[in-house]
């Protein structure tokens, strides 16, 4: 079961990639919040709901990109059922992934750790 989990979680990250990629951009004016990255997705063992967790490369504008994305669900479903097969489509719940911020975040304190120990040597 856990492989064909991964197969499906795989398949739509792909598929909802293309679409944001080619169907989204015009129709719902994507363009204006930058770079929008499917992250990851990570479907329920019962294939019902899957979470998408996606990157908005411009920071101010990372709550209105989740919104209007938030807007376009359903039709995002549609697409997406329209080019996969698979028995049921699940719901799709949308979510920033932050962990590049949190990675970042974690550098510049490791860099100032080692900034204070450089200067302490001195």
């Amino acid at each position: 079961m856990p492989h064909r989990i991964d197969k499906v979680e795989h398949l739509i990250k792909e598929e909802i990639s293309l679409i944001f990629l080619y169907k989204l951009q015009d129709k719902f004016q994507f363009s204006s919040f930058g770079l929008i990255t499917i992250i990851s997705v990570k479907v329920s063992p019962d294939l019902k709901v899957a979470k998408v967790y996606l990157s908005v490369l411009e920071k101010d504008k990372r709550e209105a990109a989740l919104e209007k994305i938030k807007s376009a669900s359903g039709y995002i479903r549609s697409e997406l059922a329209s080019r996969i097969r698979i028995k049921f489509v699940p719901e799709l719940k949308f979510f920033i992934d932050d962990t590049l911020d949190y990675v970042e975040k974690i550098e510049g304190l490791i860099k100032k750790i080692h900034e204070n120990d450089n200067k302490g040597n001195e």
